[in-house]
């Protein structure tokens, strides 16, 4: 099963490198990074997407806790509600055959186009991992010419 792990750590260098031989020591895949200062002074959060069973999530818990850097780590799963999003940036080719199949896709999916030159866009895509694989696969067969994907950023709900 597949867990999203936000952790919150002190902001200076070596951090990443410990999370990641955490997870590489241990034989734990990531499958997805994102890290970035938050609006607390020397603090960032680290978004980690990982799979396991259940022994195996509670142990990364465990591992994340015990770092010296990390502040807090939050597990999102069923028992957390939490919202996720992910951005892709993809560059087409483009020709005056595809260009307005590749802009009705990108509206059907609330894309934009944040460049044009005359043998291509590049377009941005928000939204959930199913969203973005879903305008990956319409758009492949008209030729993606390069992709970069953020990898998910997780936040909790609030109870209403």
């Amino acid at each position: 099963m597949k867990r999203i792990f936000s952790v919150i750590v002190e902001n200076e260098a070596g951090v990443l490198s410990r999370i990641s031989n955490l997870f590489s020591a241990r034989g734990y895949n990531i499958e997805s990074l994102n890290v970035a200062p938050i609006n607390e002074l020397n603090l960032s959060r680290m978004t980690i997407v990982t799979e396991g069973d259940l022994n195996i999530l509670e142990q990364i818990g465990k591992q994340l806790n015990k770092l010296i850097d990390t502040i807090k780590v939050i597990e999102y799963g069923d028992e957390l509600p939490y919202v996720e999003r992910e951005m892709a940036l993809i560059k087409m080719h483009t020709d005056s055959s595809t260009r307005a199949e590749i802009l009705r896709i990108i509206d059907i999916f609330r894309g934009k186009v944040v460049d044009v030159s005359q043998n291509s866009y590049t377009i941005e895509v928000t939204g959930s991992s199913e969203k973005i694989n879903g305008i990956l696969n319409l758009l492949e067969p008209l030729g993606i010419k390069e992709l970069a994907r953020t990898g998910k950023v997780a936040m909790s709900r609030e109870s209403k």
